[in-house]
């Protein structure tokens, strides 16, 4: 069975950094691909960020470019968010979520597994 867990959420100012983790267990191929989604009070879940477990391949959604960064380490199957700038837009709760597709996409409902979700907030 698959499991996620979701780390390193808390709370930061504008302009700050965290990094999340999601270490995953009970994956049985290298062709998962991973995603981080977002989810603010009020609003639907978004995506953020995925990677192909096989050839780290990534994808971003505009308003992360050029800050935030996604990586795995296939040693520890763990997925990490790396998060700079981080803005108050930012603010919410984060999942990792695992895809049996090889395909990238960036639909909440095309994911197989989820996490418990990790609370990030960014103060101005």
């Amino acid at each position: 069975q698959v499991q996620l867990v979701e780390s390193g959420g808390g709370l930061v100012q504008a302009g700050g950094s965290l990094r999340l983790s999601c270490a995953a267990s009970g994956l049985t191929s290298s062709s998962y691909v991973m995603g981080w989604f977002r989810q603010a009070p009020g609003k639907e879940r978004e995506f953020v960020a995925s990677i192909k477990w096989s050839d780290s391949i990534t994808r971003y959604t505009d308003s992360v470019k050029g800050r935030f960064t996604i990586s795995r380490d296939n040693a520890k199957n763990t997925v990490y968010l790396q998060m700079n700038s981080l803005k108050p837009d930012d603010t919410g709760v984060y999942y990792c979520a695992a895809r049996k597709n090889p395909l990238l996409t960036t639909t909440p409902e095309r994911y197989d597994y989820w996490g418990q979700g990790t609370q990030v907030t960014v103060s101005s």
